[in-house]
């Protein structure tokens, strides 16, 4: 069964000008030039020290760059691209248009703007549109979806000014670009891969009961091992120390863990 949600927690962005390409370029963590009619590309703004600010799917319009973000990080996303304008030919405004995700069959695109959602191929559709579309499903249900694969969920999941990408799966998840050249925080993003500094990541749980809140602390013993970020009912996204992964004894709060790494993470060799 197909399913269409609208995620009123997103916001989109319109990046005009024809510097708009280029200037994007260099400030994110992916090659805004692959982004075409029918192809998204995920991408994050970062620190100079590399460490996450926001992340965003890219459309290309007709004379834009669409920014599908969340709503709440939209000023800000707007105050910190403007504030590397310079001399660019660029303009950032907000839109009227609304984000949707589909899954489980490709959606009917009507007048929309769609895409593959860059991600994961099981991921489904991300979705552009000014007109309100048939949904048979909600925020909730999409949230559900992404969790079971694992895909992180912006400042749900991810901490400003602290992840580092590669802790949340941007690189096996297509949020990084090793080739296109510098952008802000590269430095650190490209050591960071071939020094194999990673400490934790961001991996699917599955509790005994329904998780607890976000941020509740998880524990091996006496130890703590991680934190935990977005869910829904016993499915939920927690950051995790890489040593506690083969542990058997992960709690959080009164819910017993375990741990569910998805398909497509190359956790280091390592890691238990």
């Amino acid at each position: 069964m197909s399913y269409l949600a609208k995620l009123p927690a997103r916001a989109v962005l319109a990046v005009t000008g024809a510097d708009r390409v280029g200037f994007l370029n260099g400030l994110v963590s992916n090659d805004v030039a692959l982004a075409a009619p029918g192809r998204a590309v995920w991408a994050a703004l970062l620190t100079a020290q590399g460490k996450w600010i926001a992340d965003f799917f890219i459309f290309a319009g007709a004379d834009s760059l669409l920014l599908d973000c969340e709503a709440g990080q939209a000023p800000a996303i707007v105050r910190k691209l403007l504030r590397y304008k310079l001399r660019a030919d660029i303009a950032i405004e907000a839109t009227s248009l609304a984000v949707f995700a589909a899954w489980g069959g490709v959606p009917a695109m009507q007048a929309a703007i769609a895409a593959p959602d860059p991600r994961l191929e099981t991921a489904g559709w991300r979705i552009l549109s000014a007109d309100e579309l048939p949904t048979n499903a909600n925020a909730e249900d999409w949230d559900a979806h992404r969790i079971a694969l694992g895909l992180p969920d912006g400042s749900a999941d991810l901490d400003a000014e602290k992840t580092v990408l590669l802790e949340a799966g941007f690189d096996e998840l297509h949020g990084v670009s090793w080739t296109k050249g510098c952008y802000m925080g590269q430095e650190l993003t490209a050591r960071t891969r071939y020094r194999g500094l990673i400490k934790k990541r961001l991996l699917p749980v599955q509790g005994n009961a329904r998780l607890p809140p976000s941020g509740t602390p998880i524990m091996s013993g006496e130890k703590e091992v991680g934190q935990l970020r977005s869910s829904q009912g016993r499915g939920g996204l927690a950051t995790l120390r890489l040593e506690a992964l083969g542990a058997t004894d992960l709690v959080a709060g009164a819910v017993t863990i375990t741990v569910a790494p998805p398909v497509w993470a190359r956790l280091p060799d390592h890691a238990p």
